[in-house]
């Protein structure tokens, strides 16, 4: 088979804020570079960037500080993250926004007095999230789509990425392997850097916040590669995903984090209110602990009439909620409800993973010529994500990736020939279904969700965990057996709905194996049969990759680089200081 050759510089792998970012930065500092983005949808209209509602998490006030964010995270992060991932996120964070505002034009809601206005989230001790409405991932990317239009930077749109391919003598990366979906062809774009920032997305859940085009492909292609995966168990639940019944896509879209920051109620199906009964902070609580009560009032079968449970904003004011939270008050009428005077049912739906590719703060992998940056990369949250530290996460390092990839290119970059091997065994992998008798995507991917949903979802035990493992062999059997109908390869959509499945299938996997793997409870991640948090100091990590083909597991333990359990970098937090310069 005849397979297109392309050549760039550098090739970004996603246009999401961690995509765009690094293009800028990396033109930024070198002009005469070739930059290349290469995106499964169209450039800036796709992804999870766009879909953000909350906001960005960063210290701006005078009573506010760094290291205050900094604890918040590791302490929301169950003191699991790699801190210095952590550091450079809280502490970077205070020049992205700026840069934000200042140079690519991004308007944020002010205060009276023309400062910046920072909300309420869950699980932080000060309010500083920095918001555009509740529209800001909009008002972001928008503003990125613009600035990388303007520049000359190359785009491959609806391409999909089907392989990282290593050099030939294994020493770096030569390039990837992708499809274009308006012809079906495939071409390889050989660079001698390559960002992986395709994002995550849970979408292996029943009900899941991310667009049904995030499939976990780079996490996917990573373990193939060879690569680690740290984290994985730690997949969090949004607590108020909109619970609209089976038959539409709004099922699972998030109303966000500033509805219970704002003092929201949430509600069971006879009415009353229920967190206070799991934890003292109530609704405000964080993700993980609200989602956990949430799903144990529902198996305790106190639900709404479509078996989720309710949130109510009237009690603020209708006109208030309307002028908060003008966009999700439109979205929940055109599902039926009012959110602004009404109730509108909710469930806990999968949103964002911790875990991804480990890397380093400068972006840099295992693998000599890729770079990661986003939710492809685990290690900044930790177990938990607070809300708002998600586009930080990717805004920051994306910039910090532009900034790193354009010198080692100029100081190590080289065009390396490929693994000819690797290339020929993905185009025979992804070619497969159109040899094999028609089947049932929709119906695999169905029995995908459900299992994912109810074996290794928000409340874990080891027989759970192994059924579910059993699923999946049996599931990745079956799709492996699984054809499609239609020999066309141009915008065949059921060709990369397999396609994602084998992604997704991968992943879950890996999820499913580090999940049976922890047997304590942190954040995201809760064993019913091992309910108890073990020992903060001799805290580990999984790392998950394949070995021979099977998903092997190891775990690691997390250095204490900057503050150790029991201390903080927080002056007069009541527990003792860090030593300085540790």
């Amino acid at each position: 088979m005849r397979i297109e050759r392309l050549r760039t510089d550098l090739l970004i792998l996603g246009s999401g804020g961690a995509g765009l970012f690094a293009a800028l930065h990396a033109h930024a500092a070198d002009p005469d570079l070739s930059i290349t983005v290469a995106v499964k949808g169209l450039l800036g209209k796709c992804g999870c960037t766009r879909m953000v509602q909350g906001g960005y998490n960063v210290a701006l006030s005078p009573q506010d500080s760094v290291e205050r964010h900094f604890m918040d995270t590791i302490e929301g992060g169950k003191w699991l993250n790699n801190q210095e991932l952590a550091w450079t996120l809280v502490t970077v964070a205070v020049e992205r926004i700026r840069e934000l505002e200042n140079e690519l034009g991004c308007f944020f809601d002010r205060n009276p007095d023309g400062t910046v206005h920072q909300k309420a989230f869950a699980g932080q001790s000060f309010d500083r999230t920095v918001h555009k409405g509740d529209l800001t991932g909009i008002e972001i990317i928008n503003r990125l789509m613009e600035q990388v239009w303007a520049r000359n930077i190359a785009r491959l749109e609806e391409h999909r990425a089907v392989e990282l391919v290593p050099a030939a003598d294994g020493s770096r990366l030569a390039g990837v392997l992708l499809i274009d979906m308006r012809t079906g062809e495939f071409r390889f774009v050989q660079a001698k850097a390559v960002l992986l920032a395709t994002g995550g997305g849970p979408t292996m859940y029943r009900y899941h916040t991310p667009s049904g085009d995030k499939t976990c492909d780079g996490m996917a292609m990573a373990l193939r590669l060879g690569l680690s995966l740290r984290d994985m168990e730690m997949v969090q639940f949004h607590p108020t995903g909109l619970l609209a019944g089976p038959e539409t896509r709004m099922t699972g879209t998030v109303l966000e984090e500033g509805l219970r920051g704002a003092g929201g109620y949430l509600l069971n199906g006879a009415h009353e209110r229920f967190m206070q009964n799991y934890d003292p902070r109530g609704e405000r609580a964080t993700r993980d602990i609200v989602s956990r009560a949430m799903y144990e009032e529902m198996r305790r079968g106190k639900v709404t009439p479509n078996g989720g449970l309710y949130i109510s904003m009237a009690h603020l004011g209708p006109d208030k909620v309307r002028a908060m939270f003008k966009g999700m008050v439109e979205r929940c009428a055109d599902c039926g409800f009012d959110l602004a005077g009404g109730l509108v049912e909710v469930v806990p739906t999968a949103h964002y993973m911790m875990g991804g590719v480990e890397f380093a703060a400068d972006t840099s992998t295992a693998m000599p010529g890729l770079f990661a940056a986003g939710e492809d990369t685990g290690g900044v949250h930790g177990a938990n994500r607070l809300g708002g530290n998600g586009v930080a996460n990717s805004t920051v390092y994306g910039g910090i990736a532009g900034e790193t990839m354009a010198p080692w290119i100029a100081r190590e970059g080289a065009f390396a020939e490929p693994d000819a091997a690797v290339i020929d065994a993905a185009v025979e992998r992804s070619l497969r279904p159109f040899r094999l008798p028609a089947g049932d995507v929709n119906g695999l991917r169905d029995r995908l969700t459900d299992l994912m949903w109810d074996e290794v979802g928000i409340l874990r035990t080891a027989d759970s965990l192994r059924r579910g493992m059993a699923g999946l062999e049996d599931l990745a059997a079956e799709l492996e057996a699984t054809g499609i109908p239609d020999a066309h390869r141009a915008f065949n959509l059921t060709w990369h709905d397999w396609m994602n499945l084998h992604s997704l299938i991968l992943v879950s996997q890996a999820i499913a194996a580090a999940a049976l793997a922890r047997e304590d409870s942190r954040g995201a991640h809760f064993r019913e049969d091992f309910p108890e948090t073990g020992d903060l100091a001799t805290s580990t990590y999984t790392a998950v990759r394949l070995d021979g083909g099977r998903i092997a597991v190891g775990m690691k333990p997390v250095a204490f680089t900057r503050v150790r359990p029991g201390e903080s970098l927080v002056e007069g937090a009541g527990v003792p200081m860090a030593a300085a310069g540790e």
